[in-house]
């Protein structure tokens, strides 16, 4: 007997897990019988999405793509079919946020590309990491105008970190590695591969084998840029911090809460920033975000010094909180300021989030801040 895969249940979450809903409308195609016996380029992406730690692919699928269809049936990731590509890339961009691994997400050529592009944007802009999957017409007839031929690749540029196809099937472990590290490097984001069908379906000798990911060590922050932060923190009267999407990270998160609480300095979340300190916290003063001038914008106009962490000033302009310009900034965060005249950082400590708050948290413990009351 054939094995199956399902192309026609919508996808649901069941405690974390995707799960077929209870349509009743599915299809089914038969999984690859030549890949028992034979190993195509698609088996290999496929065995590089295993090694990357890939459970489940969210997509819609199309005849281009059909090799890679076959290839995950026969392996040990879950394909969840979606009514819209969009859909999809929206899955595929909360996983990764939530996991913190790249979200996969896959469609055919043409209109299947482009209506990936919205989810997928999103994902880059909000650093979620994600890694899209497209299929393409074979080489023979992209010299040309051909049934929706367009160039994805050139498209998904402007809206990913990292954008390329595979025209020889010895660069797919080399193509899926760095799309998954990239992806997942700070600050994460999406990146996009491209798989034509005449490439997909060359056999491939065994030996190409995927490659191994490994760690990436994140950068220390400059002591000098710590120490000139600290005192101006010391120097401070009413501090406030401004936790944005990059301090969501757990370790980061448990050490902004320990300085917070300890020093009792008051903090206020970017929309893309809630979770990095409970709203339960005593110091929390909640979101800042809206379109008016709330308490929450009251209390950073009373600030004399704004430390944010892991805040990009997409998530909420500076002008709205800083219109004049004026205020003392520390910009803690995994990449340098953005050069924008409301947020004028007068210290960048730029390196791994967590390492910096804990050396905050070690300088602070034996001399805590002197902060005004009330």
């Amino acid at each position: 007997m054939k094995e199956q895969i399902s192309l026609g249940p919508v996808a649901g979450i069941d405690g974390g897990t995707p799960t077929p809903s209870t349509h009743s409308t599915s299809q089914t195609l038969p999984s690859n019988e030549v890949g028992k016996s034979s190993r195509t380029v698609a088996h290999l992406l496929v065995e590089c999405l295993e090694k990357e730690g890939v459970r489940h692919v969210f997509g819609v699928p199309g005849e281009e793509i059909e090799d890679l269809l076959f290839a995950l049936a026969d392996s040990s990731i879950a394909f969840v079919p979606c009514r819209h590509e969009q859909g999809a890339a929206f899955i595929a961009d909360v996983w990764g946020r939530l996991t913190g691994k790249a979200g996969v997400c896959l469609a055919t050529l043409g209109p299947g590309a482009t209506n990936l592009l919205t989810g997928v944007a999103d994902a880059n802009f909000d650093k979620a990491p994600l890694v899209a999957i497209t299929g393409q017409g074979g080489l023979d007839r992209l010299h040309h105008e051909s049934h929706q031929r367009i160039d994805v690749v050139r498209m998904f540029e402007s809206v990913t970190k990292w954008s390329s196809a595979v025209y020889a099937p010895e660069i797919v472990p080399e193509v899926v590695r760095k799309a998954f590290k990239l992806a997942q490097l700070e600050k994460p984001g999406a990146t996009h591969i491209e798989l034509g069908e005449d490439v997909a379906h060359q056999q491939i000798s065994k030996e190409r084998r995927p490659m191994e990911p490994r760690p990436v060590c994140r950068s220390r922050a400059d002591e000098q840029a710590v120490a000139a932060a600290l005192d101006l923190l010391r120097s401070a009267r009413r501090p406030l911090i401004i936790a944005g999407n990059g301090a969501i990270r757990v370790q980061a998160s448990h050490q902004l809460t320990q300085l917070v609480e300890t020093q009792d300095i008051p903090v206020v979340a970017t929309f893309m920033g809630k979770r990095a300190v409970s709203d339960r916290a005593a110091q929390s003063l909640l979101c800042i975000g809206t379109g008016f001038k709330d308490f929450v914008r009251e209390a950073v106009d009373a600030a004399d010094l704004v430390l944010t962490v892991g805040y990009d000033i997409a998530e909420y302009a500076p002008d709205r909180w800083n219109p004049e310009g004026d205020k003392a900034i520390v910009h803690i965060d995994f990449r340098q300021a953005e050069v924008y005249t409301h947020y004028d950082p007068a210290v960048e400590v730029i390196g791994d989030i967590a390492e910096t708050l804990v050396t905050f948290n070690r300088h602070l413990a034996d001399k805590p801040l002197a902060l005004d009351s009330g």
